[in-house]
């Protein structure tokens, strides 16, 4: 008969654990949204905004990090890269309308004069498609045309937006891992609890 003095006594929940924080599957289908809507055809709309800024809120709410090591194989560090990365993939979502549409933010040299050519191109065609019907509905035909041809701006800079989106989230990962990874390591030198 064994000694129930020396029975192993339960093992300590880890700190976090079963705290209501859930598993991977809150992120999962966060970037399962994100690359859903990224991949979607036409020009960027500003429910991307709305999309994005609320991935990252999720993130922020959600999100757990190992603890701090300086080791580049560490379970921290694969944490900290895949949590920079989706950082800014949700970023570059949340600003590709305001990128699409603002010059001063994203000036694309000579993409947008170009693509006011395809504006007009695209206006040219709708009046060639009406043929004999133009003169009979001046207004309907200019407004036909605006409405494609806006359209067609809309898309080409929504294409040419698409193309630089790695680029901004690239550069809003890498800001983020390093901001993260300096405060995480001061928070592991100053003993100040759990990185969050």
């Amino acid at each position: 008969m064994s000694d129930p003095s020396r029975r192993a006594a339960p093992r300590p929940a880890s700190a976090g654990a079963g705290d209501g924080v859930p598993g991977p599957g809150v992120i999962g289908i966060g970037l399962a949204a994100v690359l859903t809507f990224a991949l979607a055809q036409g020009s960027w709309q500003w429910f991307a905004t709305f999309i994005g800024v609320t991935l990252l809120a999720v993130m922020s709410a959600f999100q757990r990090r190992a603890q701090w090591t300086p080791d580049i194989r560490s379970a921290y560090m694969r944490g900290l890269f895949a949590y920079a990365l989706v950082v800014g993939l949700c970023v570059a979502i949340a600003l590709a309308p305001l990128l699409q549409r603002q010059a001063w933010l994203f000036p694309m040299p000579g993409t947008r004069d170009d693509c006011e050519l395809m504006g007009r191109y695209q206006a040219l065609q709708t009046e060639a498609a009406l043929g004999n019907l133009a003169g009979s509905g001046g207004a309907a035909l200019s407004f036909a045309q605006e409405n494609q041809a806006r359209k067609a701006v809309a898309e080409c800079l929504a294409a040419t937006t698409t193309l630089w989106l790695p680029l901004y989230g690239l550069g809003v990962a890498v800001l983020v891992g390093t901001v993260v990874w300096f405060r995480d390591r001061a928070r592991a030198r100053g003993g100040t609890g759990p990185v969050d």
